[in-house]
């Protein structure tokens, strides 16, 4: 587990403020008190006052430490508001309708980093990934470089029966179900930006199929040609292979006999899968069959950190995926949210 606790310790030190949404979820109370406790941020809980103290008493946790917000009464709704009407205005959105919408946890808590009151936002216990994702993109936007929200798996290859050791991005294996090339190749630089800060490695990606170097012709071989292209175009220094079969991209000996010019030498630390479908079956394959452990879905492409978590998530997870969204702050600290008014 040696990547996931250096993601542990780097967060240790950036001393952030995550928000989380579903304090009457005792796994989230749980999860808040241990992060905080253990130093890797500073926890902020939106949501009723009543409710939240219920579930404390539940989960043997108290609410006295940590900041709680109710939207309903707090001081920075009323500005909170505003800049939600002023992200939406165009799409039709009223004042009292942004009132409304700033009223509920979920939309408080990416306001809250959007306005930078805090560094990033978790939910998902509760909420659908389809409400998590969409009041992130509405409200947080999308990054500079990114032209779609996508996710990655975080999968840690650690017990002693792993030929791989280490951490490795699976991306994306949780939200868009089949990627243009343009979309793939948004999805493969977000997943290498998220390697280098994530892994503290190199970024080596491999941009799968069932073709290596055009050993077959198929539109969607050619679809992962054109992405990895894109990619190169927009980080030419970066180490990709195109269209590589998944033995050739993790096995050094088998990637000198298929790709005796491989970029990456059969030691990628990011796998891109060509669709939705590929990339779900293969990351729980990993999990269940390899015995690695996957965090996530984690989400990239965003201005700003904000994460979604499984509904069966336990609070381990919870904590890891708090970890993580205070470490992703340094991928778009200087990048606003202005794009989110088009979305």
């Amino acid at each position: 587990m040696k990547a996931l606790n250096n993601i542990i310790e780097k967060a240790k030190k950036l001393d952030s403020k995550i928000v989380l949404c579903e304090g009457d979820d005792q796994r989230i109370l749980i999860a808040a008190a241990q992060a905080q406790q253990n130093g890797i941020a500073k926890i902020v809980l939106v949501g009723e006052r009543e409710k939240l103290q219920m579930a404390a008493e539940e989960a043997n946790v108290q609410l006295g430490d940590f900041e709680v917000i109710e939207p309903q009464s707090s001081p920075l709704t009323a500005s909170l508001s505003e800049l939600y009407l002023d992200l939406r205005a165009k799409k039709g959105v009223t004042p009292q309708q942004a009132l409304q919408e700033t009223l509920k946890p979920l939309n408080f808590a990416n306001l809250m980093v959007a306005k930078g009151l805090a560094d990033g936002s978790v939910a998902g216990a509760v909420h659908t990934t389809k409400d998590v994702v969409r009041s992130a993109i509405q409200i947080i936007g999308l990054d500079g470089t990114s032209t779609i929200v996508s996710s990655f798996f975080l999968m840690m290859l650690c017990q002693p029966f792993h030929t791989l050791k280490g951490g490795m991005i699976f991306s994306d294996c949780g939200l868009v179900i089949d990627p243009s090339d343009e979309e793939l190749a948004s999805i493969a630089i977000a997943a290498a930006k998220n390697a280098e800060t994530l892994l503290m490695e190199e970024p080596k990606v491999a941009m799968l199929s069932f073709s290596t170097s055009g050993s077959a012709e198929h539109e969607s071989v050619s679809k992962v040609v054109r992405a990895s292209q894109r990619v190169k175009q927009q980080l030419p220094d970066i180490a990709i292979d195109e269209d590589i079969q998944l033995d050739a991209a993790i096995v050094a000996d088998i990637a000198k006999k298929k790709l005796p010019n491989s970029n990456v030498k059969g030691k990628s630390n990011v796998l891109i899968f060509p669709n939705l479908e590929a990339g779900n079956i293969c990351y729980k394959l990993a999990e269940r069959v390899g015995g690695a452990i996957a965090i996530g879905p984690l989400l990239q492409g965003l201005a700003k950190p904000a994460n979604d978590l499984s509904r069966g998530c336990s609070v381990d997870d919870i904590v890891n995926v708090i970890a993580v969204t205070v470490v992703q702050k340094e991928l778009n600290n200087s990048v606003g949210y202005s794009n989110a008014r088009e979305l």
